[in-house]
């Protein structure tokens, strides 16, 4: 696969600048660095190292070196990264200083949880406790913990934008829940690792994303939609397409984990992702719409009786405390992440 455009790297530098002066001789941990999210903090990573001279260093850990290194060989070969085979649930011994840890293993998998919920949550939390032990012996400065929106559990129809104050959560007596209880436990573990032992871990709730790296063959339906507009369309949207989601483009994306781990307050949890809320079948019509104007086909017929299910969080916090914004529209990321795949 090619690297992220350097139009987006450079845009990212210019919302990040401030921050890196203080990264100088950083050496990072980094769990689930080969994954959509991994990719854009690592590649962003190395321009600023090379742009700004860091001489900095990171260590990654995956469960497949070589596959990484077919996937994106720009970044295995890089002398300023690292990759060690291994998983949260064996946590290598790494030797030496580090300053700086993200915590992004266990990815959003629903084969995963519909086939071994059990590994999926251990990965989760077992993962969690290593992690946050690693910091604690090692010291860090700043930790940041990849989370997910999926903590809340389904959001009220009702509630436009869900906030970091509700306090709902996912049906825990079911075993399909063991993503978002995983979750819920390590934010809990953060906290108490925050709070009792020091550790300066900041959180981020993850909602949905658009640019490049995004799978366009997973359970992502705006990758979905992509994929059938390249290939011509039809655009397929398997429900009625009522559902409201919203998605953020990766470099915001990026940009706001990057404050997050060098400016977010220990403990505390933020909402990462778009306020714009748009129906899936809204959605399917934009690709469509960007992409050359192909066909959507929706199957399911939606009830105009009901509310539909909402997943668009309230970023209240991260732009209160962190003066953080989303900058690139969805037609553009849209627009971006196609191009991307076409090559």
């Amino acid at each position: 696969m090619p690297g992220i455009p350097t139009a987006d790297l450079d845009a990212i530098l210019e919302l990040t600048e401030s921050l890196w002066s203080g990264l100088r001789g950083a050496r990072f941990l980094v769990t689930g660095g080969t994954g959509f999210i991994g990719c854009w903090l690592l590649e962003s990573l190395l321009h600023a190292n090379q742009k700004f001279d860091l001489g900095l260093h990171a260590v990654v850990l995956t469960r497949d070196p070589s596959a990484f290194a077919r996937k994106a060989p720009h970044l295995a070969a890089s002398p300023a990264l690292q990759f060690v085979q291994g998983d949260v649930l064996h946590l290598p011994d790494f030797e030496g200083e580090f300053t700086h840890l993200i915590h992004g293993a266990t990815d959003a998998s629903t084969k995963l949880v519909a086939e071994d919920p059990h590994l999926m949550f251990e990965t989760i939390v077992s993962g969690t406790q290593q992690v946050l032990e690693f910091a604690q012996n090692k010291k860090v400065d700043h930790a940041l913990f990849l989370s997910s929106g999926a903590v809340y559990g389904r959001q009220p129809a009702d509630l436009e934008r869900m906030p970091e104050t509700w306090f709902g959560g996912p049906e825990c007596a079911n075993a399909t829940a063991a993503y978002a209880e995983g979750k819920r436990a390590a934010e809990t573990l953060c906290a108490i690792f925050a709070q009792q032992h020091g550790v300066p871990i900041s959180m981020a709730r993850c909602f949905a994303f658009v640019g490049p790296h995004l799978p366009l063959d997973a359970h992502f339906a705006i990758g979905n939609f992509i994929r059938d507009a390249l290939a011509g369309g039809p655009i397929q949207v398997r429900g009625d397409g009522s559902p409201l989601r919203s998605y953020l483009y990766a470099s915001d994306l990026t940009v706001w984990l990057w404050h997050l781990l060098l400016r977010g307050n220990p403990g505390m949890a933020y909402n990462v992702g778009s306020e714009d809320a748009i129906s899936i079948a809204e959605l399917a019509t934009e690709v469509s719409q960007v992409l050359g104007g192909v066909e959507v086909h929706i199957h399911g017929q939606a009830d105009p009786t009901r509310l539909p299910e909402r997943y668009v969080p309230s970023t209240e916090r991260i732009r209160s405390t962190l003066g953080l914004a989303q900058t690139i529209p969805l037609r553009e990321g849209i627009r971006r992440t196609a191009a991307w795949h076409a090559g």
